[in-house]
C-alpha cells in the first residue's frame, strides 16, 4: 500500500501511528459488545423454545440469521483490521529508515569534520617544524658569520702591530717612541667621494618638486621624520673621521627605497661607501620600525573604528566594516635554504621566469592607511594560510574583532570577522550586487597596496637585502606609506602600476555557517533596499 508523500515527515507518521492505534482499539470494543449481544440472544431463543414448541421453527429462522450477520460482521473487521495492522508495519518501517539514514548522514558529516581537523593540524604542525628549522638555520648562520669578522678583525690587528714593530726596527726603537708619543699624527686613508648631489639636494633653495620627485615625499615631511628619529640615528664625531649627519643617513634610506637602485649607485650619489649605504639603510630602516611604527602603524581605538566603519558603509553600504584586506608578493633573491617554500608557482608560470617571493598582507582603512600587517611568510603560502598565521588571526579569535567585518578577496575563508565575495558559479541577481558592492571595498585596499609599491620602487625589484633583513625594511615601507597618506603627500602619476598577484580559492572556503546566513542577509538588504547597482546586468 503506498502512502501519501505528506507522510514522510517523522512528525505526520508518529500523528498518523497513534490515530490507527486508537481506531485500533475502538474497532474491538464494538465486537466485544456484539459477542456478548448474541450470547444473551441464544440463551433467550433456548428458553423460548422449552416454553413454547409451537414457536421453534420461527426462533430458529430468526437466530441463524443473526448468526449471518454477526460472522459477515466478523469478517470485516478481521479484514479492516489485517489493513490497519499493515499500514501501521508500513509506517515502522519507513520511521525506521528515516533514523537509519540520519544515523547514517550525522556519522558521514562527523568523519569528514575529523579528516579537515585533522589535516589541518598536519599542515600547521608541518609549518611550524619547518620555520622553527629555518630560524634555527639563521641563528647559526649569523653565529659563523660574527666568529669570520671576529677572526678577521684579528688577523688585521696582527698585521698592523707586525707593520708597526717593523717601522719602529728601521727607525730606530728611540724615535718610534718619540713618534707614538708627541710625534707625527698616523694618518688614516679614506677614498675621495663626491657627494655634490646631495649637498645640492640639502640646499634649502633646492625645488621642492625635485626634492618630492627624489624622495617621495615634501621636505617639511622629510624634516619631521628626521627630527622623530634623530635620538635614535644620531652619532658623534671621532678623531679619525665625522659622523655621518642625520638628515644624510634618512635621506640615503629613502633613496634606496624610493628607487631601488644598487648600492653602488647610491655610494656615488652620496660620496659614501658601499658598505656604509648599506648599514645605514638597515639602521634607519630598524629605527621607523622601532620609533615610528607604534605611532603611524596601529590597531584604531573605538572613536576611530566608528568613524571608518560609517565610510566604508557610505561607501558600499555594507554594515560594519571596519578595514580592507589585500595580500600582495614581494620578488626576492633565490634564498640558500627551502628553496621550494619561496618558489612562486603562479608568477613564475605568467612571467615565463624562475620567481622566488615573500608575502605581505595588510588590512587599510577608508583613507587606504595601514593599520595591520604581516610580512616575511614564503610565496608558496596560499593567502588564507597567510592569514592563519597572522597575529591578526590570534587576536580576533581572542575576540578583538567580535560584531565587525574586514572585508577581504575570495583567496580568504568566508569567517566570522572575514567577509568575502560570492566564488560559485551561476550566481544569482543578489550574490552579483554584493560582489559588486564588496569590490568597491576591496578596492581600497588593492589601490593602497599599488601606492606602496608605486612610491617604494623597491618592492618591485628583487633586492639585495638579506632575506633574515627584509621584514623590517618591508615594515618601514608601510609606515613611510602611512606617513605620506596621512600628511597628504600627492602620488607621482608617473609611478603608478597595476598589482599583479593572482587569488587562489582556499580548500576550506566556508569556516563559519553563521557568516554564511550573515552574509546572505547583507546581500539581500544591500538589493532590496536600493543600496547595490545593476551594471551586471
Amino acid at each position: 500500500m503506498k502512502l501519501p508523500t505528506t507522510f514522510a515527515d517523522p512528525e505526520s507518521l508518529s500523528y498518523l501511528y497513534t490515530l490507527l492505534q486508537s481506531s485500533f482499539e475502538q474497532m474491538n470494543n464494538p465486537n466485544n459488545n456484539n459477542s456478548s449481544n448474541n450470547n444473551n440472544t441464544s440463551s433467550t431463543a433456548r428458553k423460548r423454545r422449552r416454553k413454547n414448541e409451537d414457536d421453534d421453527e420461527d426462533d430458529d429462522d430468526g437466530s441463524s440469521h443473526n448468526n449471518n450477520n454477526n460472522n459477515q460482521e466478523e469478517k470485516r473487521n478481521k479484514k479492516k483490521k489485517e489493513e490497519l495492522k499493515g499500514i501501521l508495519t508500513s509506517i515502522l518501517l519507513l520511521d525506521e529508515q528515516e533514523k537509519m539514514e540520519q544515523q547514517q548522514n550525522n556519522r558521514v558529516s562527523e568523519e569528514e569534520k575529523f579528516s579537515l581537523e585533522t589535516n589541518h593540524k598536519k599542515k600547521t604542525k608541518a609549518m611550524l617544524h619547518y620555520y622553527s628549522n629555518l630560524d634555527d638555520y639563521y641563528s647559526h648562520v649569523e653565529e659563523s658569520e660574527r666568529v669570520k669578522r671576529k677572526k678577521s678583525r684579528g688577523m688585521a690587528r696582527a698585521a698592523v702591530a707586525v707593520a708597526a714593530c717593523e717601522r719602529e726596527g728601521e727607525g730606530g726603537g728611540g724615535e718610534g717612541v718619540k713618534s707614538g708619543v708627541g710625534g707625527s699624527q698616523r694618518r688614516l686613508w679614506v677614498k675621495d667621494r663626491s657627494g655634490a648631489w646631495w649637498d645640492e639636494c640639502n640646499k634649502e633653495d633646492f625645488p621642492e618638486e625635485e626634492f618630492r620627485k627624489a624622495f617621495r615625499m615634501g621636505r617639511e615631511t622629510f624634516d619631521m621624520i628626521c627630527e622623530e628619529l634623530n635620538s635614535a640615528i644620531v652619532k658623534e664625531d671621532t678623531t679619525l673621521r665625522n659622523a655621518i649627519p642625520v638628515r644624510q643617513r634618512v635621506a640615503v634610506c629613502l633613496w634606496r627605497l624610493a628607487t631601488g637602485d644598487p648600492l653602488r649607485i647610491v655610494s656615488k650619489r652620496f660620496g659614501l661607501g658601499i658598505s656604509t649605504c648599506h648599514k645605514l639603510v638597515l639602521e634607519v630602516c630598524t629605527a621607523i620600525k622601532t620609533v615610528l611604527m607604534p605611532k603611524y602603524l596601529n590597531w584604531p581605538d573605538e572613536g576611530a573604528l566608528r568613524r571608518v566603519k560609517s565610510e566604508f558603509e557610505g561607501v558600499s553600504g555594507i554594515p560594519n566594516a571596519v578595514g580592507s584586506m589585500y595580500t600582495s608578493h614581494v620578488p626576492i633573491i633565490a634564498p640558500k635554504i627551502s628553496v621550494a617554500a619561496y618558489f612562486n608557482k603562479r608568477h613564475t608560470e605568467r612571467n615565463q621566469k624562475t620567481s622566488y617571493s615573500i608575502t605581505v598582507q595588510g588590512v587599510v582603512d577608508h583613507r587606504g592607511v595601514f593599520t595591520d600587517v604581516c610580512i616575511g611568510w614564503p610565496g608558496s603560502m596560499p593567502d588564507d594560510q597567510v592569514l592563519e598565521k597572522s597575529a591578526l588571526f590570534q587576536r580576533a579569535n581572542g575576540g578583538l574583532l567580535k560584531g565587525v567585518w574586514i572585508v577581504g578577496s575570495s583567496g580568504y575563508p568566508l569567517m566570522d570577522w572575514v567577509l568575502v565575495p560570492y566564488s560559485q558559479q551561476n550566481l544569482t541577481w543578489t550574490q552579483h550586487a554584493f560582489n559588486e558592492k564588496i569590490g568597491e571595498v576591496q578596492k581600497v585596499a588593492r589601490d593602497a597596496f599599488a601606492r606602496l609599491k608605486g612610491r617604494w620602487s623597491c618592492l618591485q625589484k628583487r633586492t639585495e637585502v638579506k632575506l633574515q633583513d627584509l621584514p623590517v625594511v618591508l615594515g618601514a615601507c608601510c609606515v613611510l606609506h602611512n606617513i605620506c597618506e596621512l600628511k597628504g603627500e600627492k602620488m607621482d602619476p608617473e609611478l603608478k602600476i597595476d598589482l599583479v598577484d593572482d587569488e587562489m580559492v582556499p580548500e576550506v572556503s566556508l569556516r563559519s555557517v553563521s557568516s554564511m546566513k550573515a552574509r546572505d542577509a547583507i546581500a539581500h538588504n544591500l538589493l532590496h533596499h536600493g543600496l547595490a547597482g545593476t551594471s551586471f546586468l
